[in-house]
């Protein structure tokens, strides 16, 4: 079973398991609000369905899982509206961390930025060799909060400060060597796997795996509280500054066209 919103593909499969597509392929499946409204807003459904006993999530086309944010959207943020910005992606990641169900990604491309935060907040992760994954924001002005939290449970301290300072991409080999991709095939077999990986997932104790995801999110929460705030923080004065505007116009002046508004909702 499928059905199309206006950003999102949703499908139910054998096995108890809901899927998640995002579908902007012309924009390598970057988010804006309302993308990420339509997200959340399945999120939750598939949680409360007793139909549903795991989740994926992955992209359309063959290029990217997600962008991340999208640009046109963050190029109108400013000092007044950052604040709001940070709380709308607190809940975003607040309702990835309070699922009770398990949430496969199915990188079926590049993961970078606010994507790749996303895709971390998963619970296991299936790629190919073609996926990059990284926290590029530092190229374009952007002050990077969520992001180093996230690496730092992860990944610890020291590959956390070098991700964030250079902006790179790793590549799927050195993603799966560091243990954030968990199963690594080839290209046409990603969702495969996923749908395989969700299924074993989706059979075993509904209660145990609840308690279980309940207590990963409790062992973080206090420093999830903290990030938030060091968001708000940060970006008010990262805005201040001016740095991220003219970060964004010179990206889109470099190919070849004005910055649009902040309405995009393409």
């Amino acid at each position: 079973m499928a059905s199309t919103t206006k950003f999102i593909e949703v499908e139910r499969h054998d096995g108890g398991v809901g899927l998640i597509r995002l579908n902007r392929p012309h924009k390598l499946n970057a988010w804006h609000g309302a993308m990420r409204d339509e997200i959340i807003a399945t999120l939750q459904a598939f949680d409360a369905d007793a139909g549903i006993r795991a989740m994926i999530m992955t992209g359309a086309g063959e290029r990217a899982f997600s962008a991340g944010q999208d640009l046109e959207e963050a190029h109108g943020f400013d000092v007044a509206s950052s604040a709001t910005w940070i709380r709308s992606w607190e809940h975003f990641y607040s309702v990835l961390r309070g699922l009770t169900k398990p949430l496969v990604m199915a990188l079926n491309g590049t993961a970078a930025g606010s994507a790749f935060q996303v895709a971390l907040l998963g619970d296991v992760r299936v790629g190919h060799p073609g996926v990059r994954m990284g926290q590029p924001e530092i190229n374009a002005g952007i002050a990077s909060v969520t992001g180093p939290w996230i690496m730092n449970l992860m990944l610890g301290m020291s590959r956390t400060i070098e991700l964030t300072l250079t902006g790179r991409l790793m590549d799927a080999e050195e993603a799966c060597r560091l243990g954030l991709i968990h199963h690594l095939v080839d290209a046409a077999q990603v969702l495969p796997r996923a749908l395989e990986v969700a299924r074993e997932l989706a059979a075993k104790p509904p209660v145990a795996l609840r308690l279980n995801k309940q207590r990963f999110r409790e062992m973080s929460q206090a420093s999830f509280e903290d990030t938030m705030e060091a968001a708000i923080r940060l970006h008010k004065e990262s805005y201040a500054s001016g740095e991220p505007a003219r970060m964004m116009e010179a990206f889109f002046q470099a190919r070849g066209h004005a910055a649009p508004g902040r309405d995009a909702t393409n």
